[in-house]
């Protein structure tokens, strides 16, 4: 009988031996390609994260200089006048506003009555 067991645990032995590995293979494949959370999606997601800083700091840049603009607009009674002027075509009494227009190689546009 000692030789049967012998002949059992060998084969346990080889069959754990050539299975253990390939479990550990598949689980390793599994962790660097498959799955939710696999290396590549960690890699695509560092990628992300730099790409979204970038992206918050020009945000507070951006937010800082409309501070600053802010204020100016608040204390400047100057600088709401030039707005207006520019943006609007706003004009103070008495004075005449003149506006100009661009012509093209023809000529000027005909008048019209």
């Amino acid at each position: 009988m000692a030789p049967r067991t012998n002949k059992r645990l060998s084969a346990r032995f080889t069959l754990k031996r050539s299975v253990v590995p390939i479990l550990l293979v598949a689980a390793g494949y599994y962790a660097v390609f498959g799955g939710g959370s696999s290396v590549w999606d960690l890699l695509e997601t560092r990628k992300n994260v730099v790409v979204e800083r970038t992206r918050l700091e020009e945000a507070r840049v951006k937010i800082d200089s409309l501070q600053v603009e802010l204020q100016q607009l608040k204390q400047d009674p100057a600088i709401i006048e030039q707005i207006a002027r520019e943006q609007y075509g706003m004009i103070r009494e008495g004075e005449v506003l003149y506006r100009f227009t661009l012509t093209t190689a023809e000529g000027p546009p005909p008048l019209t009555r």
